[in-house]
């Protein structure tokens, strides 16, 4: 008896180590020489987490395979087991830890590039049920040369490891495309030359969008964001009163990224919401290489009504805007860092605005503002996953970025020089990834030399490594801003109040000041629910936070908000999560006014970044 228990252990072990074993045989080996003491810690390191993750994926297919076989008994336990289980995508990442891509990809650094192949994949799986192989059948997948023009390597160019994974990161900030990967294949003929497979997988592009707002008003909304397979995006809004009908017009965006090849994004916006009117039409590029420019222009003319937080109302604002920025960077390679240079000119007049003084509204004042930026900054990605997507690649910045920002503003009651300066760090630790950063601004009036306007603010974020619990993926995230103001003038954006990026989730209480603190906690359980690639994350939320005129924070009235809620999101969709919230909110004397339910659709994905962009004020918006 004991050694046919030991023989069937044996076989037992002997079977779980089968995957792992076809897993490094089919693992490509990039590197074939000589292996140092570090290298060998490495691998055996990555044997021991392979190991790992085999037995919990023989467990879980276990647990799957017993589920499946009692379920197929019947019509309805069948029908109720593929609409709660589905086989891993091809683009589920099979593994939640971070990788550093570049280093994986270093020993192919220097090489030629031979062939560039591209091959493309429909939103759903080809085998799915009917509503996907549908949904594949009117779908039109996006045109190769689409995806060839967002490439930032090119035949006969040398391989350089950084360019491919700011490739599948500009890939997945496409909203048309779901998932990337590209490989890289030895040229088994030329040990000099290597060729590359990109792969992607397209989202379906059509979505519908609907919003309540004050007044009675309903907004139904239509989206193709990849019209014919070509990229381009075309959104139509309706506005009407949903109590009467009554018809309120409509806005019409249209955006077409990387014009002609040149990365260039054109996007216009125009139309008209019942009382408010808007046209926008830009023309900008952004840095995406180390040694890059970026360039862009921008003219809007709208007509909005605008919330003023000291008088708690909403008041129309008619304002034509002209913004021209530009920018430089380049690496230096004895620092590992990059320099740049950014200038930028805002021309802003107003055609309807409330009454302004010297003193009063002056974030409604006509202005040309001209300021120039010049800082250092380094910027690695790393991917990972279950982040802020669920499921999908997402890839996480480390670096920092130091800016000093100057300039002069002719106003319309005062001439003033403005100096800033911004610090911005951040990393994955033992304990997950930490960000850190803190923005300083000043106007310095060149009549009296008086500083005003002042404004300091100071963000932490930390997240935690991706734990699991049974089936499901836990991470917790922690998140702290400090904003403070002195020398404020009065009226608009003069001061602060708790809002949608700076608050509290579920608060709904009037409060202003010139100091403010929040802290927010969130506990996120990716659950491995996915009933038609619907998947499902539950999330809980305790944040707390101080706001008032008092220079200490410690001294300003004090709230709490507390809730829990879902998330619900398919990668291969083209529009949002679906959130739904419920909440509570507090005070000094206990539960104050408080959003106890919301429904939102919103794009939730990390956007961790370095890179430099447009110089900017730092204010109370």
């Amino acid at each position: 008896m004991f050694s046919r228990r030991c023989i069937f252990r044996t076989s037992l072990l002997l079977l779980s180590l089968l995957p792992f074993a076809a897993r490094v045989a089919a693992r490509p080996l990039p590197y074939r020489g000589r292996i140092d003491s570090a290298k060998l810690d490495a691998v055996v390191a990555l044997h021991n987490a392979d190991t790992l993750e085999t037995r919990v994926t023989e467990r879980n297919q276990r647990l799957y395979d017993s589920i499946a076989s009692k379920t197929h008994r019947t019509a309805v336990s069948r029908m109720l087991y593929r609409l709660l289980f589905s086989e891993r995508h091809a683009d589920t990442p099979t593994t939640s830890d971070v990788c550093d891509e570049t280093g994986l990809l270093a020993p192919y650094a220097g090489k030629i590039i031979g062939e560039i192949r591209v091959e493309r994949k429909q939103p759903f799986d080809t085998k799915g049920n009917w509503i996907e192989r549908t949904g594949n059948k009117l779908h039109t997948l996006t045109r190769e040369r689409i995806i060839r023009r967002d490439l930032l390597f090119s035949v006969g160019q040398r391989f350089d490891p950084e360019s491919v994974v700011r490739t599948q990161q500009l890939l997945l900030s496409r909203p048309y495309i779901a998932d990337t990967e590209i490989t890289v294949e030895p040229d088994p003929y030329d040990a000099t030359r290597v060729d590359i497979v990109v792969q992607v997988r397209d989202s379906w592009s059509i979505s519908v969008d609907a919003d309540l707002h004050s007044e009675k008003r309903l907004m139904l909304g239509l989206t193709d964001g990849n019209i014919f397979g070509t990229g381009t995006r075309f959104k139509v809004e309706t506005n009407l009163k949903y109590n009467t009908f009554d018809y309120g017009g409509n806005i019409v965006e249209y955006e077409m990224p990387n014009l002609l090849g040149s990365f260039f994004t054109f996007d216009v916006k125009g139309g008209r919401n019942f009382f408010e009117n808007t046209l926008q039409i830009s023309l900008r590029k952004e840095f995406l290489k180390p040694n890059d420019y970026e360039m862009g222009a921008s003219y809007t003319e709208t007509r909005t009504k605008e919330y003023f937080l000291d008088r708690d109302s909403s008041l129309l604002v008619k304002v034509r805007n002209f913004d021209l920025w530009a920018g430089w960077s380049r690496r230096l390679r004895s620092i590992r860092s990059n320099i740049f240079l950014t200038a930028r000119y805002n021309y802003r007049r107003f055609m309807e605005r409330p009454e302004v003084a010297a003193n009063y509204n002056p974030a409604l004042h006509d202005y040309d503002d001209l300021l120039a930026g010049i800082g250092l900054y380094r910027e690695r990605l790393f991917m990972a996953n279950m982040v802020y997507g669920f499921g999908r690649k997402e890839y996480v910045a480390t670096g920092y970025k130091a800016e000093v920002v100057t300039g002069h503003t002719w106003g319309e009651f005062d001439r003033s020089v403005y100096l800033g300066v911004g610090f911005r760090t951040g990393g994955f630790r033992r304990i997950g990834y930490l960000m850190g950063g803190v923005t300083l601004g000043s106007h310095i009036d060149r009549s009296t030399g008086a500083w005003n306007r002042s404004a300091v603010d100071v963000d932490a974020l930390w997240f935690s490594n991706l734990l699991t619990v049974r089936r499901s993926s836990v991470r917790q995230f922690l998140a702290l801003n400090y904003t403070r103001g002195w020398n404020r003038k009065r009226g608009y954006e003069e001061v602060i109040g708790f809002t949608n990026e700076n608050g509290l989730q579920a608060l709904d209480r009037y409060a202003t000041g010139t100091n403010r603190m929040i802290l927010n906690t969130e506990t996120v359980v990716f659950t491995p629910i996915q009933p038609w690639g619907f998947r499902f994350a539950f999330f809980g939320f305790l944040d707390a936070g101080t706001l008032g005129y008092a220079p200490n924070p410690f001294k300003n009235s004090g709230f709490a908000s507390v809730g829990v809620g879902l998330r619900i999101r398919n990668e291969r969709l083209i529009f949002g999560t679906l959130q739904i919230r419920l909440g509570m909110g507090f005070g000094k004397g206990g539960i104050v006014d408080s959003d106890w339910f919301s429904l939102s659709n919103t794009k939730h994905f990390a956007e961790y970044r370095f890179r430099p962009t447009r110089p900017e004020i730092v204010g109370f918006k």
